[in-house]
């Protein structure tokens, strides 16, 4: 079993950055392929990025593409999220999880363990 605590949220005005971490616990860290998902108030929990167990490999949402970019530190058990050129519709509850799937999905039942989230705001 493995925990998970996002941090690095906060608000931040549109055009600018923020990087989210998420801190995991217990030894088997890089057994696990990792993911970003985000929630917006009224709106599903939708997948945002996702990185393999070696960090070899990445998969993003085309609504992030080219902005966001997930990396992890298995050294550390850490998997960040570098957000940039934020938009006010990036608003929303991030979420880290971590699945035992072979390799990186968006699928949002095949992730095991869920941490809290962070908030992270856009203004205008």
């Amino acid at each position: 079993q493995v925990q998970l605590v996002e941090s690095g949220g906060g608000l931040v005005q549109a055009g600018g950055s923020l990087r989210l971490s998420c801190a995991a616990s217990g030894r088997t860290f890089s057994s696990y392929v990792m993911g970003w998902f985000r929630q917006a108030p009224g709106k599903e929990r939708e997948f945002v990025a996702a990185i393999s167990r070696s960090g070899g490999s990445t998969t993003y949402a085309d609504s992030v593409k080219g902005r966001f970019t997930i990396s992890r530190d298995n050294a550390k058990n850490t998997v960040y999220l570098q957000m940039n050129v934020l938009k006010p519709e990036d608003t929303a509850v991030y979420y880290c999880a971590a699945t035992r799937w072979g390799v990186v999905t968006n699928t949002r039942g095949k992730y095991d363990y869920w941490g809290q989230g962070t908030q992270v705001t856009v203004s205008s």
